[in-house]
């Protein structure tokens, strides 16, 4: 629970994010031009205009607040970070917007693959690409600093309150069994951003951060350092060195919508595996067409504005079979702006 205080701090810290980030994406579509120039947009489904994205942004807010009062989870750890971080993560987004708009204007989505770093032999190729058009793809400390920033940008500075609704499961799931002795592994932990408020609410939780990119889990270390009880396991979704049967609570954010069909099956069926009986997986990513169909225009724009090899497959899967044919029980479905919250139980 919060009192007044808490609430202003809240209403204050988050209506200056969605104002900041909000303002960095329009001035980017002022640079750079639009994502998808309108010549080429689909017209299959209208789209929310301005407003419209703004109130569901104020939705997803007041529903974080509501989570946060009712004791899910605690008021976000960094909403007064150091001015100083956010101009030098600006300024990175902005120094990296040129690039970003010579790849879109092109089409080139693998560059990466022209001058792989050393420590990227063995990675698959459906991951050396250039995500989102981004300069080294996941494959460079750049990116790494760049990548929470770009995504809060995307999002009109929504990205990490939607992460924080898979926060609401792993609180039933734990409130009913505690967090002694219990273990989270992160698949696809990426820069660690998920994990640092399931530690900041759990810091007695043993965690795993299980990511390909080596430069993304030096990032989550830095994200993750004023924790303990963290591990950082450099594997694949579809072939982790993690022991059957070993963790209570797996969680994924934002990771299938990277992977080809073939790998999600795979990846699924690996998170089953090392799930305990009993156990819970939490999965977080975007919504599908459908879900919230005054949205569904922006999810046809996406992979055409933002190099997403794999997205509009994933648009079309259905996610019930890929789960279910692992050995796991659906549990419940939430929606939270461009985020689809699926749970699922292992049988005992």
């Amino acid at each position: 629970m919060i009192g007044p205080a808490g609430r202003v701090a809240y209403a204050v810290s988050q209506t200056a994010r969605v104002s900041w980030f909000f303002a960095q994406y329009a001035l980017a579509a002022r640079i750079g031009g639009p994502a998808v120039p309108p010549a080429r947009r689909p017209v299959r489904s209208s789209l929310p205009d301005t407003r419209g994205v703004v109130d569901e942004l104020r939705r997803l807010m007041r529903r974080d607040l509501a989570n946060i009062e009712a004791g899910y989870y605690r008021l976000p750890h960094d909403m007064a970070g150091p001015p100083g971080r956010a101009l030098a993560d600006a300024l990175r987004f902005f120094g990296d917007l040129p690039e970003v708009r010579r790849r879109r204007r092109t089409g080139a989505g693998a560059e990466v693959r022209q001058s792989l770093p050393p420590d990227a032999s063995g990675l698959p190729s459906y991951y050396l690409q250039n995500f989102h058009f981004q300069t080294d793809g996941y494959l460079s400390e750049r990116s790494a600093r760049l990548y929470d920033h770009q995504v809060e940008v995307l999002f009109g500075g929504g990205a990490d309150a939607m992460r924080r609704q898979a926060l609401v499961p792993i609180w039933r799931h734990l409130g009913e069994r505690g967090v002694k002795g219990r273990r989270l592994l992160d698949v696809g932990a990426g820069t660690g951003r998920f994990l640092t408020f399931v530690k900041d609410n759990y810091p007695r939780l043993d965690a795993t951060a299980l990511d390909l990119s080596r430069s993304y889990l030096a990032e989550a270390r830095r994200n993750l350092a004023a924790w303990r009880g963290v591990r950082f396991l450099q594997a694949a979704a579809e072939a982790m060195p993690v022991a059957d049967a070993s963790q209570d609570v797996v969680t994924c954010i934002y990771l299938f919508h990277e992977l080809p069909r073939r790998v999600r099956r795979e990846a699924a069926a690996e998170m089953a595996r090392v799930l305990r009986p009993g156990g819970l997986l939490v999965f977080a990513d975007s919504i599908q067409p459908g879900d919230s169909p005054h949205l569904d225009g922006l999810l046809e724009l996406f992979p055409l504005g933002f190099h997403e090899p794999y997205y509009a497959d994933y648009l079309r899967q259905d996610l019930g079979p890929v789960f279910g044919d692992a050995g796991l029980e659906p549990m419940g479905v939430d929606l939270a702006f461009m985020t689809k919250i699926l749970t699922f139980r292992k049988g005992v």
